[in-house]
């Protein structure tokens, strides 16, 4: 199913976003509710169920939590995320300074988190039981780790030199932790540790000379923007502005060495990538320009690319249950790909008329949803 994913010209996603969409977000209960973030600061809810049973149908936003909000965020939302465990509850973070507990009921904020500089990204652990933490990575090199139980930022993990643009919790071990940092460099910690750095990962695997102008245990040689574990956690995938890919081992911390050639990523702040989830092989869906590219995540093999958006692509969030892919964009476009039916190709079909009957459909859709607005 994943290897036959395109643009659905039957499923529109409802256009509410202004601006750019920076973030998706899918709750795992369900997966029925999907949330996106926006560089205007604008918040919204999605039901990606289709209640009419029409072959053709819009997701609708179900609610909007929109500039007139008085919780607003003022600046671009970075990150949106639901509380694992029920959807009672979703989070968000901005570029202006804060980090907003959402009751999804009522649409009031429940606590609000305030820090000294831009909030490039947060997370929740998927899989823990015996902590609330968030952790947060901001303009600063220390990562902060948020206690929803009591509300305070106690927890700070120190190590890295640079703004903590990625973080993520592993889904198998729920005090370890991996951050990103513009300091070319990706740190494990374990949150129950005094000191709390397990490792910090080496894209030479300790073999590099010392005569090397490169800085030693560096995972990248620019800025680490995005990581991602895999679903099973024993590895995870990072990616930086050297336009490399790398997946770890993320028990021993060595690079595996797969090569996936160059990746275009010029992103000044976080790259949100996302990785299938009961695939065999497991894929990696990461925004590559205005399309997505597709990977095998343990051979490196580039499937395919993805191109319907008309702007850079800046999220991608994947939903297990039908293998599905939602992206989104800075052409305000949230996208659906859904894997293609399987029909017959009649043999009189001529190779060269297939594509052009695949890419007009998806342009008339994607503009003919923003005639019926305006």
């Amino acid at each position: 199913r994943v290897l036959s994913l395109e643009l659905n010209k039957d499923r529109d996603v409802e256009r509410i976003h202004g601006s750019g969409i920076n973030t998706l977000d899918i709750e795992p209960v369900e997966g029925r509710y999907m949330l996106s973030g926006g560089s205007d600061g604008v918040i919204v809810l999605y039901d990606l169920e289709n209640l009419s049973r029409k072959p053709s149908y819009t997701c609708k936003a179900l609610f909007t939590v929109g500039r007139s909000h008085p919780d607003v965020h003022k600046f671009s939302v970075e990150t949106v995320q639901w509380y694992p465990h029920d959807t009672g509850m979703f989070t968000s973070s901005s570029f202006d300074k804060t980090l907003k507990i959402w009751d999804t009921n009522t649409l009031q904020p429940a606590d609000i988190f305030h820090f000294e500089g831009t909030v490039y990204s947060h997370h929740m652990s998927p899989v823990a039981t015996k902590h609330c933490l968030i952790a947060v990575g901001t303009k600063s090199p220390k990562v902060q780790l948020c206690d929803l139980k009591s509300g305070s930022s106690s927890h700070i993990l120190q190590g890295h030199r640079q703004e903590v643009l990625a973080v993520s919790w592993s889904p198998r071990h729920e005090y370890i932790l991996a951050t990103g940092s513009a300091d070319g460099r990706v740190k494990l910690w374990d949150v129950r540790r005094a000191s709390g750095c397990l490792s910090t990962l080496d894209q030479h695997n300790g073999e590099k000379s010392k005569a090397s102008s490169e800085a030693a245990n560096t995972a990248h040689n620019g800025r680490v923007n995005g990581l991602c574990y895999t679903n099973d956690g024993l590895h995870l995938l990072t990616v930086g502005t050297d336009d490399r890919m790398r997946l770890w081992n993320s028990s021993t911390g060595e690079n595996t060495l797969v090569n996936y050639g160059k990746i275009c990523n010029e992103s000044r702040k976080g790259l949100k990538f996302a990785i299938s989830c009961g695939c065999n092989p497991d894929f990696a869906f990461v925004p590559y320009g205005s399309t997505i590219a597709v990977y095998t995540v343990f051979t490196g093999e580039l499937i395919t690319m993805l191109r319907g958006h008309y702007s850079t692509v800046n999220c991608c969030v994947f939903q297990p249950h039908f293998q599905e892919l939602y992206s989104g964009s800075k052409d305000c476009n949230i996208l659906a790909w859904i894997p293609a039916p399987r029909e017959p190709v009649p043999d009189d079909i001529s190779e060269k008329s297939l594509p052009q009957q695949h890419l007009n459909p998806a342009y008339e859709d994607a503009w003919s949803s923003s005639d019926d607005e305006g």
